[in-house]
């Protein structure tokens, strides 16, 4: 049964659609059957083709005898037949009765016909079997059918014959095997058959039914004659290839005649003209069978070995005598003429004597027949022999024939010479003859012809060389005709009157030369033949005077050439004609030769050269000979398919081609054809071709045209073909189709030959195309079918549509040849499609939609317009190509043009997706129109939405709840591709790795578009995962083998779809089995076994990139899948099941070397790119595999090999590539730091990454400084800028090259810390100096942030070491620094505004404000590691910022975000390094030392107020700064914070609470860091403490007082001084903010210490400790230098001594209370000034008295106070 019975079942409504009609009959269509034989469908295997023979035996062997003829038996069972509904019973008896054909077969050619050729839906053919007139219409089609099933029937036995003894033929073993069961019986069958068919009377309306009409009257007698021309045809090839019996003979010979050739019809009243050329050709077959029945070359090899009884007619002498009397009566039809003659020869071999008067009858009457010319007629009739067995078996029978009667007849006895030869000459177009006839002797068969050819030579040059011409065949023949016309012994002339200067013999026999003779009068030099003295020549007298033979050698080519001059010569006078016909079969000669066999045409080159001439002045006559000119461009084009630039040059000269007399400038000058010349060719075309229609010229001008552009000639060359294609284009393409014809079939060849020329342009490769503004030959052609009339021509072919093409092939007289009208149409249209396809493709993008997409596109009514057309070749079963190249056109209309397919289609949207999944289902459809048809479901997936629907087909049900459930309709193709990818398929024939692709690609697609409804059904369907999985499962060849690079295409797709699964889709709602199939996955370690893969894949195209790498869109497109799976598994690890971090380590090996490999081919844009792609990935899995990639082996060598590689490739390509490998570089050094063992590779690392930072910073001055020029804002992103190159490349970007080499380098300083190597590489190259430039720039300009921050970085880690340091101080970084600084902030005057100043962003993101703050930080590192020597720099620096410095102590009271606070720390930090070195400070800035000492003292104040008062803080933080949660810490709770109503108010609230909870925590922090530093700073501006109480002679004038005598808690004002009682508030609040921490241990309360962490406690501890202790240092200090000061009252003294004593003595007991709990002592404990105090650890008590040392101190001097 037919492998989709899918179709009939729906359309018929079968039970069971395996059981057909009935079991014996077979299910295949016999149109099936030779499309399977012809090797067009899927079956292509030697064995599949066997069992195909070996299932349908019986139906070949039977013939037409397998179609019955009805019975009431039949008929009977046809009733019983369950399995067929009562509707089709009832139509299958109607097919029945029109068409006498057996029941049940009725049926199945039904069940045939909708299965294949029904362009309805189930739904139509319900209501067409019910409508009377629908299905008279569809009984009519079925008639059609059932005849081309009839003919396919008698093709297939044809095609047998055909290759069976073909050794080339990949089935000629299957074919032989068949042909050999076939043998006798196929002759007696297919002979009965054609008898009764030439007896038949024609069907009429009372036999038939009343739909038998007359018109169907003829259809079927043209039918019957077609069947009859096959079935001769068929026993022609049989007997050609077995014997006759003589008795045969006599029958065959005997029912022809009855039949009279077959001009005898039973029903001739019908025969119309367009059925003559099938009656010629019947007679043509019927004549050739008798002919081959006698067997002529076994007796002409008999006769040769004089054997002639061997010959089965000897042993006959009956058969004979009756053959004799039956063809004496023969004569009176043309068609008899061979076989006369064939006869005549037979009896005059076998018995010479007994026949005579007979014979000479015969012969007689053979010749009056004009039997050579009826024989020329007849092999041209059966066409040309290339593709077409029949015509070349009846050509090798007629060679015998020929062959023999010439060896046997004086050739004067048979007729003219010129009908001998044009018979030859037509047998010798079948191959291998003309090899055969140079191996024969010379005295026999068709060399005698020769022979007599060569003595009319040169007098007549035509027949021997259009013998010679024939007798070319290939390189061996042309060789040996060159040779045969090289070396000519015998010149013939003919004298009416005897010359002068010859000497003769009395009886004029024989002549002598007693002079030399010049053969051509007007000949020069070399172009000339010289007779000598003394030559002999034969005399033969005739009716036009001496034929004269003279003996004398010469090259026949010199003479050929001696001829063209000739022409040359008399090419205006009245001789033009006659020498043109000696000319034209010297040009048809070199022609054939040359195309042949190039070697020879150096020696021909004095006649090729002349061409060009010749044309020239040929096409410059009145009335130009078409015929030689067309023979001069067939030459032509041969040469410039060897040597274009040689024959354009040439040619360009001669006025032949069009020309443009105005040089070309622009395309609407062009495509106006402005100035442009049509050339002789253009006339000839329309001043002779036109009105006569014949164009030869024509053909050969566009062949020369298309070889030409083939020949890829440079784009000048090109640009001068211009005016030859626009010719084309305009005046020929347009209305080739309304010219005049004589012939039938050249209006389609001519068609055919333009569309090939525009697809050769189409075609040709973009380079040595277009420069500057003329257009390119290519670019010309696009525009104008995009734009002009000739666009509309080609839709117009396209347009052509699937039914003429049946009918015209339909309308073929031969078996299906190659070159039919039907083939040459189809070729037509499918060069339309691609040449439209390719317009498209190649067209430049424009706004407005050109005419030619107008034309596809535009909706017409009643489904004519071209889409539906295109859609309706699915339709088309003859030529598997064209319904392809349809759906390819398709499917590109689909991508680019704004149009619904879907609505163009129309009502026959649903008949065509039927067709179209009918064609897919099939197991014996050709693979390509499947995978077509799949590409094309692909991209309409995205931009087809209706189309898509109408294919997917689903169906909606209700689920639970109101949900809907969708469910797949019986016209799914969702159905087909599960079919496909179904692992139980796969390697199947039907199912080949390109279909599993393509069905794949379909499902990535659906996924891709998130097709919900579609996805929905199918991730549910049974074993969906599973089958589609399986080919991760399976194990591919190794890279270095040769796979098909379509498998790893599906297994990309596979990984695609999963991916977008799993990402799609919460993992809790994943399908089971999906999940099962990962599990599986991961347990069969197939994420290793891909990951080596992947890897091995990647080195391997690393390895072979230099020969040119295969597949590698499909290689790229499997890396990219398997990359995307491993950056879904760093978030989806569980659902993937890649939690194994040994297996993770495995991954990330791999990635690395396949990163490696590809990126150390430096030169290599595909291994590049690849490399880019591993490097993302390796990037990805660095950032989230941390604890995986800590415990790598080795990973800093292959990155830093990486690096170096890179370093030397393209660099625009490797911007992003760079940048990826130092972001790699920088998480590795981060991750594992650095190994003893990878020291080894700092010093060349080191290196690398310094020459970038040099050349980046240079490449940014550059950059920044024409931007600077040109004055266009960084941001500009729409600059309308064209040279500003150096912008393009050098962007500061955070993730630019040139700030990731920064920070890498940063990290490879801060890891080799000893200075062992940066310093080498330091001095090596100039990399501190560059960067200190371009920083220097940067913060001129104020752009580059992120390349200033991270040079400050940079600049920071060195200065913490002393070489560094010293370094950065040395290569000048005050001077880049220090002033141009000055431009990153701007100074305000009034307080009010001055928080503008202070940045409000987070810390963390780079700002200006925050490069401020580095700046700071710098300075205070490179001050703090190199002391002295920078003090002056420190000093320069504080000189330049002081308003700034200023202004941010201030500034905290005001501004609390954290930002401004963090630039204060750093001020403050910086101050407190300076603060060290006051003298030289009060030397150089005494103004900004009292000013910074005040400033600070009032910070102190602020800092006290606000950490006192954690309300008010709270309350400024939210009003004042209207950023209450500073952005850094906590960006959930900042999302809480700015939408507190839409928050449910429990939930909402206790967040937020503890959001600004801990951005209060911060800000406490912050001013807790800046108190302790601003008292440390004060520290060193108030006396030392052991000196002011020990040393009477301290010089008091040289430290201020700094804070006044005054003992009340602080105020939150400015103009309250601070004082002692700030100090002591500060004690008291960080004294509180100790206990609470202490206290407060539960997490309930919301406090300071419930939201830190113990380490941050316990460093908090040790901050609040290190604040008091100097504090009390600070306070201790001033005290006492209060009252060693004279100035001061005694009073003052007094009371100041009573309040400190009472005070301190309660905070020290306070504190002795606290640290008897076992607190931390502070981290400056150490430093404090008594000799026998420890540092002590927290929890332990030090000193004598188990005390702090500072608490000794405080409890010294109050008793000092209290002296």
């Amino acid at each position: 049964m037919v492998d989709h019975v899918t179709k009939v079942r729906a359309l018929t409504g079968h039970v069971e659609g395996e059981k057909m009609a009935t079991s014996e009959m077979c299910g295949r269509s016999s149109r099936e059957l030779w499309t399977i034989l012809l090797g067009r469908s899927a079956l292509r295997e030697p064995a599949q083709i066997e069992a195909e023979l070996e299932r349908n035996w019986e139906r070949l062997h039977l013939g037409l005898c397998y179609y019955k003829p009805p019975s009431s038996s039949s008929a009977d069972k046809l009733k019983a037949d369950k399995n067929v509904t009562q509707p089709m019973k009832d139509f299958g008896l109607r097919i029945s009765k029109l068409l006498g054909l057996d029941e049940q077969q009725s049926v199945q050619i039904l069940q045939c016909y909708l299965q294949e050729d029904y362009r309805g839906t189930r739904n139509a053919m319900k209501s067409v079997l019910q409508d009377e007139r629908q299905s008279q219409a569809m009984l009519l089609k079925i008639a059609d059918y059932y005849y081309e099933e009839r003919i396919c029937l008698l093709r297939c036995v044809l095609l047998l014959l055909t290759f069976f003894q073909d050794e080339r033929h990949p089935f000629r073993a299957e074919y032989a095997n068949c042909v050999s069961k076939l043998e006798k019986d196929l002759v007696i069958k297919y002979q009965q058959q054609f008898e009764s068919l030439f007896k038949s009377e024609a069907p009429t309306w009372e036999t038939h039914g009343n739909l038998m009409t007359e018109r169907q009257a003829s259809r079927w007698f043209l039918q019957c004659l077609r069947e009859q021309s096959l079935l001769l045809e068929i026993l022609f090839l049989y007997y050609a290839y077995f014997e006759m019996a003589p008795a045969d003979l006599l029958s065959f010979t005997k029912i022809f005649k009855e039949q009279g050739f077959g001009q005898r019809q039973t029903n001739r009243h019908l025969v119309d003209k367009s059925m003559d050329v099938l009656v010629d050709r019947i007679g043509y077959l019927s004549s050739l069978i008798l002919v081959e029945g006698m067997d002529i070359d076994f007796l002409h090899k008999c006769a040769l070995e004089d054997r002639t009884e061997q010959h089965q007619f000897s042993n006959a002498p009956e058969i004979c005598k009756e053959m004799d009397q039956i063809l004496l009566t023969f004569g009176d039809i043309p068609h008899h003429a061979p076989v006369l003659l064939a006869w005549v020869l037979l009896r005059h071999t076998l018995n010479p004597d007994e026949a005579n008067p007979v014979v000479r009858r015969i012969g007689n009457t053979a010749l009056q027949l004009s039997v050579f010319q009826y024989l020329t007629n007849m092999l041209q009739a059966l066409g040309s022999s290339a593709n077409n067995c029949t015509a070349s078996t009846a050509r090798m029978c007629i060679y015998g024939l020929i062959s023999f009667v010439i060896t046997s007849f004086e050739e004067e006895t048979l007729g003219s010479q010129q009908h001998l030869i044009n018979v030859a000459c037509e047998v010798l177009a079948a191959p291998n003859l003309a090899e055969l006839f140079w191996e024969t002797k010379p005295n026999m068969g068709l060399g005698m012809i020769l022979d007599s050819a060569v003595g009319m030579f040169p007098h007549k040059i035509g027949p021997l060389l259009q013998l010679l011409t024939a007798l070319l065949s290939d390189k061996s023949t042309a060789k040996k005709v060159y040779s045969f016309l090289d070396k000519m012994s015998f010149y013939t002339e003919v004298y009416k009157h005897k010359p002068n200067d010859i000497m003769s013999r009395e009886d004029e026999t024989l002549w002598r030369r007693q002079t030399p003779k010049l053969l051509y009068p007007l000949g020069l030099g070399q172009t000339n033949l010289r007779m000598p003295q003394g030559s002999l020549g034969q005399v033969v007298p005739g009716d036009q005077g001496y034929m004269v033979r003279w003996d004398y050698s010469y090259s026949s080519w010199t003479l050929f050439t001696c001829e063209i001059e000739m022409l040359l010569h008399v090419v205006s006078t009245a001789d033009v004609i006659l020498h043109c016909e000696r000319v034209k079969p010297i040009l048809d000669l070199v022609h054939k030769v040359i195309s042949t066999d190039w070697t020879v045409s150096d020696c021909l080159l004095p006649i090729t050269s002349r061409i060009y001439m010749l044309l020239q002045r040929l096409t410059s006559v009145i009335n130009p000979p078409v015929d030689v000119i067309a023979s001069c461009v067939n030459c032509l084009s041969v040469l410039a398919a060897r040597m274009p630039g040689k024959v354009w040059s040439s040619l360009h000269h001669t006025g032949f081609l069009p020309f443009a007399s105005t040089p070309l400038t622009n395309m609407a000058q062009s495509i106006s054809a402005e100035g442009m010349k049509a050339g002789n060719y253009g006339n000839l075309l329309v001043l002779i071709e036109q009105p006569r229609g014949e164009y030869p010229v024509t053909i050969a001008f566009l062949r020369l045209i298309t070889t030409l552009v083939k020949g890829q000639l440079g784009s000048t060359q090109n640009k001068g073909l211009i005016p030859c294609v626009l010719l084309v284009l305009k005046e020929m393409l347009p209305t080739y189709h309304k010219w005049r014809y004589n012939t039938y079939g050249v209006r389609e060849r001519i068609g055919c030959l333009i569309l090939e020329l525009i697809h050769a342009i189409l075609n040709l490769s973009p380079e040595g195309e277009s420069q500057g503004s003329t257009p390119s030959l290519q670019s010309l052609c696009i525009y104008s079918l995009a734009n002009t009339d000739a666009g509309q021509a080609v839709v117009n072919i396209m347009g052509i549509g699937v039914d003429t093409i049946d009918v015209v092939l339909a309308a073929q007289p031969s078996s299906g040849g190659s070159e039919g009208p039907g083939q040459i149409l189809i070729q037509t249209v499918k060069l339309a499609f691609s040449v439209t396809n390719n317009v498209i493709r190649l067209k430049p993008p424009s706004d407005v939609v050109s005419p030619l997409e107008q034309a596809l596109t535009q909706h017409g009514g009643h489904g004519n317009n071209l889409i539906a057309v295109l859609a309706k070749y699915i339709y088309h079963k003859h030529d598997p190509a064209l319904p392809r190249l349809a759906i390819q056109l398709l499917k590109r209309l689909a991508t680019v043009a704004p149009m619904s397919v879907y609505a163009c289609l129309g009502s026959d949207a649903a008949a065509i997706r039927d067709a179209f999944l009918t064609r897919l289902q099939s197991k014996t459809e050709d693979v390509r129109i499947k995978v077509m048809t799949l590409e094309f479901l692909t991209v309409a997936v995205e931009t087809q939405p209706g189309l898509i629907e109408l294919f997917l087909n689903l169906e909606v049900k209700d689920g639970p709840e109101g949900s809907k459930e969708f469910l797949l309709g019986e016209w799914s193709c969702l159905q087909v591709v599960l079919d496909l990818i179904d692992s139980r398929q796969q390697g199947k024939y039907w199912c080949p790795p390109l279909l599993h692709r393509a069905a794949l690609a379909f499902l990535h697609a659906l996924w891709q578009d998130r097709r919900e409804s579609a996805i929905s059904v199918l991730r549910t369907k049974e074993k969906f995962w599973e089958n589609l999985t399986t080919t991760l499962f399976g194990t591919l060849p190794s890279p270095s083998d040769t796979t098909e690079p379509c498998v790893l295409e599906t297994c990309a797709f596979v990984m695609k779809i999963i991916g977008l699964e799993i990402y799609y889709v919460v993992s809790g709602s994943l399908e089971q089995s999906l999940k099962d199939t990962l599990k599986k996955f991961s347990a069969g370690k197939r994420y290793e076994y891909w990951s080596q893969y992947v890897k091995s894949l990647v080195c391997h195209i690393a390895e072979t990139e230099e020969d040119g790498i295969h597949s590698f869109p499909e290689c790229q497109m499997l890396i990219s899948a398997w990359r995307m799976l491993l950056i879904l598994s760093t978030s989806h690890s569980d659902v993937m099941q890649l939690t194994d971090d040994s297996t993770r380590l495995k991954l990330f090996m791999d990635v690395l070397e396949g990163t490696k490999a590809a990126l150390l081919v430096p030169m290599s844009v595909p291994c590049l790119r690849l490399g880019s792609m591993m490097a993302t990935l390796l990037l990805i899995l660095l950032k989230h595999w941390k604890s995986v990639v800590a415990s790598a082996p080795d990973v800093l060598l292959p990155l830093s090999l990486i690096l170096e590689s890179i370093l030397q490739a393209d660099q625009q390509l490797m911007e992003r590539t760079k940048a990826k490998v130092f972001s790699a570089l920088i998480s590795i050094l981060q991750i594992q730091g650095l190994s003893g063992g990878e020291i080894s590779q700092l010093p060349q690392l080191l290196l690398c990454v310094c020459e970038t930072v040099q050349d980046e910073a240079l490449a940014l001055m550059d950059s920044t400084r024409h931007l600077a020029l040109v004055g266009d804002a960084p941001e500009d992103k729409d600059s309308m800028e064209t040279d500003a190159a150096p912008r393009t490349l050098h962007q500061d970007q955070r993730d630019g090259v040139c700030v990731l080499a920064l920070h890498l380098a940063k990290e490879l300083c801060r890891v080799d810390e000893d200075g062992e190597h940066w310093p080498l590489v330091m001095r090596k190259l100039p990399v501190l100096p560059s960067v200190l430039s371009a920083l220097e720039l940067s913060l001129r300009v104020k752009q580059n942030l992120y390349f200033t921050e991270a040079t400050l970085h940079l600049l920071l880690t060195l200065a913490r070491t002393p070489q560094g340091a010293a370094a950065v101080a040395g290569a000048g970084v005050i001077q880049s620094i220090c002033l141009p600084l000055l431009s990153v902030y701007e100074i305000t005057t009034n307080g009010a505004s001055q928080s503008s100043g202070f940045s409000r962003k987070s810390q963390d993101t780079p700002s200006w404000p925050g490069v401020y703050r580095l700046c700071m930080s710098l300075m205070e590192s490179l001050l703090k590691t190199l002391r002295y020597n920078f003090v002056n720099e420190a000093l320069d620096f504080v000189g330049v910022h002081q308003e700034r410095i200023l202004q941010c102590l201030n500034a905290v009271r005001t501004v609390q975000s954290l930002a401004c606070l963090d630039e204060a720390d750093h001020t403050v930090g910086f101050l407190l390094q300076l603060s060290s070195f006051c003298k030289e400070w009060q030397f150089h800035l005494p103004q900004l030392l009292h000013d910074v000492q005040v400033n600070l003292c009032y910070l102190c104040q602020t800092c006290t107020y606000l950490l006192h008062s954690k309300k008010m803080l709270h309350h400024y933080l939210q009003t004042k700064n209207g950023d209450a949660l500073p952005p850094g810490p906590l960006p959930r709770a900042q999302r809480g914070s700015q939408t507190p109503s839409k928050q449910a108010p429990g939930a909402g609230g206790g967040e937020r609470e503890e959001a600004e909870q801990k951005a209060l925590l911060a800000v406490q922090c912050s001013l807790l860091k800046i108190l302790s530093k601003t008292l440390a700073t004060l520290q060193h501006f108030t006396p030392d403490c052991c000196q002011i109480l020990l040393d009477q002679s301290l010089d008091l004038a040289e430290y201020r007082t700094l804070f006044v005598l005054s003992f009340t808690t602080p105020a939150f004002e400015s103009d309250v001084a601070p004082s002692f009682g700030t100090l002591l508030a500060t004690i008291n609040v960080a004294l509180s903010m100790l206990g609470e921490i202490e206290k407060k241990k539960e997490p309930a309360s919301l406090s300071v210490g419930s939201l830190a962490s113990s380490e941050e406690t316990q460093a908090l501890k040790s901050l609040l400790v290190f604040t008091m202790e100097n504090c009390f240092y600070v306070l201790i200090s001033q005290a006492v230098r209060y009252l060693k000061d004279p100035t001061v009252h005694l009073r003052d003294k007094q009371r100041m001594k009573q309040e400190l004593s009472s005070e301190l003595s309660t905070l020290l007991s306070s504190l002795s209370r606290y640290f008897r709990r076992g607190s931390p002592s502070s981290p400056a404990s150490g430093l404090l000034p008594f000799p026998q105090s420890k540092p002590s650890t927290p929890g332990t008590k030090g000193g004598p008295e188990g005390q702090e040392p500072f608490i000794q101190l405080v409890q010294a001097f109050v008793r000092h106070v209290q002296r």
